[in-house]
């Protein structure tokens, strides 16, 4: 490696995690309105093996080779011309480019100014690499498209997951009554996150316990597990929000015959929204939990570990230190 390239781990092909590699590229030059970002830690998402696969958001062309990885933080150490915002030295953390290419899992990344914010003080590069997509779905389903209000009640399927037990918290901070599925495991771990109510899914039918649901952030997205039967406990004029593969066409009919609403959600790049994240993270409101670490060289092993689906919030590789 030189001062003229970085590590970076690309693919050729699409499959599984063995065509994750690690590989030597030039180190990407700001553009006007972009900051290079030395990266510390990269979040690893569910897109990002579903992504690595074939899969991902749809609709979005992947010409290989190709980098995986949107979650970043790190020190920005290079502005473009126009970038007032931000200046070397400053601690950023972000979601760039999303669902584009971002090749986070990398030493250096160039995006636009605006596609980070401010890490929060109060942690470290790691904790801050976990939040940026999961905690962003979150907000934008919870405050930008629900618009959740005090005393509301608010149903969230895995919520101990990545979104979820941010979505946990994020509710409660609005004032939410929140109940919460998840294995029985978990059930200690999503209480101590402020909801009032948990439901094992292994032992019990969430709807017979619940009713009268404001809205439900529904992260599991199996029509007959948690989508028809959510719209069930939905207040007529409640919201169902589907991360997962959106809205379909039998929680359509069963959600205009009870009266209540629904709509998928994509998470953005959203600089406003990061630093309100921040904000409730520096206040000890909000707080992510990093299951597993793996060095930039084992990216692979970082997405096997995401791809059981059973991960206890987020797992982050850690490009530098």
């Amino acid at each position: 490696m030189t001062d003229d390239t970085m590590r970076a781990v690309r693919q050729d092909a699409f499959g599984p995690s063995s065509v994750l590699k690690l590989t030597e590229v030039p180190v990407p030059v700001p553009l006007p309105t972009e900051v290079r970002v030395r990266v510390h830690a990269a979040g690893v998402n569910p897109v990002d093996w579903k992504t690595r696969a074939g899969g991902g958001v749809g609709g979005v062309p992947r010409t290989l080779p190709f980098g995986v990885g949107w979650d970043v933080s790190g020190v920005v150490d290079a502005v473009g011309f126009g970038v007032t915002t931000l200046t070397p030295g400053d601690e950023v953390f972000g979601m760039p480019w999303f669902p584009r290419e971002a090749g986070a899992y990398a030493e250096y990344v160039t995006a636009p100014s605006r596609h980070f914010a401010r890490r929060p003080k109060t942690i470290g590069h790691v904790d801050a690499a976990a939040l940026p997509l999961a905690a962003l779905t979150a907000w934008q389903a919870l405050v930008d498209t629900a618009d959740v209000q005090p005393g509301q009640r608010v149903l969230v399927h895995a919520a101990a997951g990545g979104v979820g037990h941010l979505a946990v918290q994020i509710a409660v901070a609005r004032g939410a009554h929140v109940i919460g599925t998840a294995s029985g495991a978990r059930e200690e771990f999503v209480r101590g996150l402020g909801a009032e109510e948990f439901i094992d899914y292994r032992t019990a039918r969430f709807e017979e316990r619940v009713d009268d649901v404001d809205v439900v952030v529904d992260l599991v997205g199996d029509i007959e597990l948690t989508g028809v039967p959510s719209i069930s406990v939905t207040k007529p004029g409640g919201l169902y929000i589907g991360v997962p593969g959106g809205i379909s066409p039998a929680v359509a009919a069963a959600a205009e015959a009870r009266g209540v609403r629904t709509t998928g959600i994509l998470v953005e790049p959203d600089h406003t929204a990061l630093a309100a994240i921040a904000e409730l993270v520096d206040a000890g409101r909000l707080r992510v939990a990093v299951e597993k670490t793996f060095p930039l060289g084992q990216a692979a092993a970082a997405h096997d570990a995401v791809a059981t689906g059973h991960t206890q919030g987020k797992v982050v590789i850690e490009v530098a230190s």
